[in-house]
């Protein structure tokens, strides 16, 4: 059964606002996965804060219209998901990860900054740390100069309480 006007309308207005905040559209052909694989990704995506969604390709035209994702318009034939991020790489990330383990997800192309990307450029896209990663990453450095320090004072009173006693 056909979508009405107005649930076309609504699609398109909800797509339109998640593409407003996005930074990162991802497009993968899933053709062949079964249900089950399929919730598995809704609910990676889920958890990395990433839009997933299959639409018509139609509304997905008219939803990125006018914004930096409209370089994927030729790309959106076929049965699609749909991956919309606001950080950089989880979409990319989630819909490689498991395309890496489900040879029937098949990513097609990204955009990121107005860039559209082929395949290997949202793989490449998806191999960078997210921002969580890396301010984890900055805390551990930030951290290590101040455990190493205080690891250097308790060496110190252990000594002179040795030389103490």
């Amino acid at each position: 059964m056909g979508l009405n006007l107005e649930s076309k309308k609504a699609i398109v207005a909800e797509v339109s606002a998640q593409v407003a905040n996005a930074q990162t559209m991802v497009v993968a052909e899933y053709r062949g996965i079964e249900v089950g694989d399929l919730t598995q990704l809704r609910a990676n995506a889920r958890r990395s804060g990433v839009y997933l969604r299959v639409l018509r390709n139609t509304l997905a035209r008219r939803a990125v219209e006018g914004t930096p994702f409209s370089v994927l318009a030729n790309q959106m034939t076929g049965p699609l998901i749909y991956g919309i991020s606001a950080d950089p790489v989880a979409a990319a990330k989630v819909l490689n990860d498991f395309a890496k383990g489900n040879e029937k997800l098949v990513l097609r192309a990204g955009a990121y900054a107005g860039k559209a990307l082929d395949k290997a450029g949202v793989q490449a896209l998806a191999s960078i740390p997210s921002r969580d990663e890396l301010l984890a990453k900055l805390l551990g450095v930030m951290k290590a100069p101040v455990a190493g320090f205080a690891v250097a004072l308790g060496a110190l009173a252990k000594q002179r309480e040795a030389t103490a006693v």
